[in-house]
């Protein structure tokens, strides 16, 4: 649900296709007693240095609280507590990593109080169904170039988006790629973290939501098998990745196709005059909607990457049953060849 304005709704549709080759987001990366780096993604300057985690392990998610209100005789013993890291720990949320704060941080980031204080819940990967006191959050950007990285949870404790990282191997090879501009990485940030929760816990609808709990998005993804559009080898170019489309752009602007971009997600989007408010609420109420948090600028961009792509497609298939259509784009570790399925 885009909430510019109270009378516009848009809703999307994401099919994805599971195809061989294609690399998970960083949290299926990560290894336990492996070095890592974490840089900016805006600039490329190292923000935390190196990190050996002795515990990689998940944060509960979605609307584990609830669940545990409906399926326990006893209340909730987490549900004013958070889940913070020990030393050597990286918890791993659904769009973010929780990871201790070094002395290093003091040189690479920057911290300051959020100019509005907190007045609804927060999407903060722990219990969301709690309501918290009116309270600043304690934002953490790189001190080269200002980007937002996330932010301080708690002291000592760094809550840092995915979506506003890279994190690579110290040493060895990298299955990172450095030229992604900043559209292509968050597309495909995006679209492996909604096929992995979809494959993982058979969710598929997801609310995008800014730091405090506001619905931005509202994302349907549909089964691999729902097959919407198949398209040759010589009319995929657009989709496969041959046109890359960066946020404020409508047209489709050809250039090289990178060779990790070779798989895509459908993505359907629904643009109507119903009533805003009432979505959203009917949405919040299903146990079966998984809230995503992102920063409130990474909605706006995820969501002009999705109207954006729709211009890639011949106009007989910019909308389907009311819903606009648009895709997101896997990283793959091989170009890919022949058809293009959107499903």
């Amino acid at each position: 649900v885009n909430l510019f304005s109270a009378d516009r709704v848009v809703y999307v549709f994401c099919g994805y296709s599971l195809l061989t080759g294609a690399l998970g987001s960083v949290m299926e990366r990560l290894l336990v007693q492996e070095s890592y780096c974490f840089h900016c993604q805006s600039c490329g300057t190292r923000v935390l240095e190196e990190r050996v985690f002795k515990r990689v392990l998940p944060l509960p998610n979605g609307n584990w609280s609830s669940l545990v209100d409906d399926w326990c005789c006893h209340p909730d013993p987490f549900a004013n507590l958070k889940l913070l890291p020990r030393a050597e720990d990286c918890l791993l949320g659904d769009t973010h990593l929780l990871v201790p704060r070094d002395r290093g941080c003091e040189e690479t980031l920057t911290q300051e109080l959020s100019p509005r204080p907190i007045t609804n819940k927060m999407a903060d990967g722990q219990n969301q169904d709690t309501p918290k006191s009116n309270r600043r959050r304690t934002l953490v950007s790189c001190k080269s170039c200002t980007a937002g990285l996330g932010e301080a949870v708690a002291p000592g404790t760094l809550k840092v988006y995915i979506t506003e990282v890279t994190v690579r191997p110290s040493v060895g090879d990298s299955q990172f790629d450095t030229s992604l501009d900043r559209s292509l990485f968050l597309e495909q940030t995006i679209a492996a973290r909604l096929v992995e929760l979809s494959s993982s816990q058979s969710v598929f609808h997801f609310s995008i939501q800014t730091p405090d709990g506001k619905a931005f998005i509202l994302l349907w993804l549909l089964n691999s098998d729902s097959l919407i559009v198949s398209l040759s080898a010589t009319m995929s170019s657009a989709v496969r990745g041959d046109a890359v489309t960066s946020p404020g752009h409508r047209q489709c602007s050809k250039r090289q196709s990178p060779t990790k971009a070779g798989s895509a997600n459908c993505v359907l989007q629904l643009r109507t005059e119903m009533n805003a408010r009432h979505v959203v609420d009917t949405w919040e109420k299903d146990i079966g909607v998984h809230p995503l948090d992102l920063p409130q600028t990474t909605c706006q961009e995820l969501l002009s990457v999705l109207t954006a792509s729709t211009s890639c497609l011949p106009l007989s298939l910019h909308s389907m049953n009311s819903y606009q259509v648009a895709y997101l784009r896997l990283m793959s570790e091989v170009k890919s060849h022949g058809s293009t399925h959107l499903s």
